[in-house]
């Protein structure tokens, strides 16, 4: 299992556009992956879920992955973050 914390970074936080990112990102990993806020949980691939989450910008997220790829996946999720999912 591999946890990170990240934190929203660009402007907007999580609508439509990162959502859509993060779950296609996501799509291409066989691993489970959870993104926590809070003690609210979604599962990190349902784009209904990461869009429930209304991060705003500088929230922080835990980011749960397990699976036989959960290193890259949560790798390819930090970059999307840190990048600010293009639009910063």
């Amino acid at each position: 299992m591999v946890r990170k914390e990240l934190r929203v970074s660009n402007r907007a936080g999580i609508h439509t556009r990162p959502a859509a990112r993060i779950v296609r990102t996501l799509a291409n990993y066989e691993s489970e992956v959870w993104i926590r806020k809070g003690s609210y949980e979604i599962n990190g691939k349902s784009i209904i879920g990461v869009m429930t989450l209304a991060a705003s910008q500088g929230t922080e997220l835990t980011v749960i992955c397990q699976g036989e790829d959960e290193e890259a996946a949560a790798n390819a999720l930090e970059d999307l973050f840190e990048t600010g999912f293009n639009e910063i």
